[in-house]
């Protein structure tokens, strides 16, 4: 298990078959310990990881009735705030804003898990990928939690795509996994 303290922005790089037990382990804590965790992913990733947590005994139907475990289309999440292509900020707030909210009135810890930028990113929206991860960090300023982002390491491996992946690393506090070697250099410390 990787270690994000309270406040971390942090970013994996993961191979298809660990993301499941990464993003369980990183949730479990969350949700066993009387917080709250917030899942925006695609439909496949959101039922992988719904059956670790149930096999690390989280019941996964209670956590999701009193909201303790909130499950988000990463979809239909972002076409409430993408426009043309490009994030809005103002949609953005008032799509997650509520969600972020309700999540920190649960008395433990709150951890969101994304992956909106790497569907973006897939789609060749790069850019809004990036301009994405700073939206998240402006909110992370208005509510308590903590945020891990994935991306496929396979997919961010391209070298032309090295600036824009050294972005996706600096507006993180955490880098999990090895992102390319072209962009070492930019990794937090």
């Amino acid at each position: 298990m990787f270690s994000v303290g309270p406040g971390d922005h942090a970013v994996v790089f993961y191979q298809e078959n660990e993301l499941a037990r990464l993003v369980g382990e990183y949730l479990h804590s969350a949700i066993s310990g009387g917080g709250a965790a917030v899942v925006v992913a695609t439909p496949e990733h959101r039922a992988q990881i719904s059956k670790w947590l149930s096999g690390a005994g989280i019941d996964v139907p209670a956590a999701w009735a009193d909201g303790s475990y909130v499950l988000l289309d990463a979809d239909e999440t972002m076409r409430r705030f993408v426009i043309d292509g490009r994030p809005d900020a103002a949609a953005f707030w008032a799509t997650m804003s509520p969600v972020v909210a309700a999540a920190s009135r649960k008395p433990g810890q709150v951890r969101v898990f994304g992956e909106m930028v790497a569907v973006l990113w897939d789609m060749g929206l790069v850019d809004t990928a990036v301009e994405l991860e700073a939206l998240w960090n402006e909110i992370s300023k208005q509510y308590p939690f903590t945020l891990l982002c994935a991306y496929p390491a396979g997919a961010v491996s391209d070298e032309a795509d090295s600036d824009s992946l050294a972005q996706v690393c600096s507006a993180h506090s955490a880098v999990v996994g090895a992102p390319p070697r072209s962009v070492q250099a930019w990794l937090p410390d």
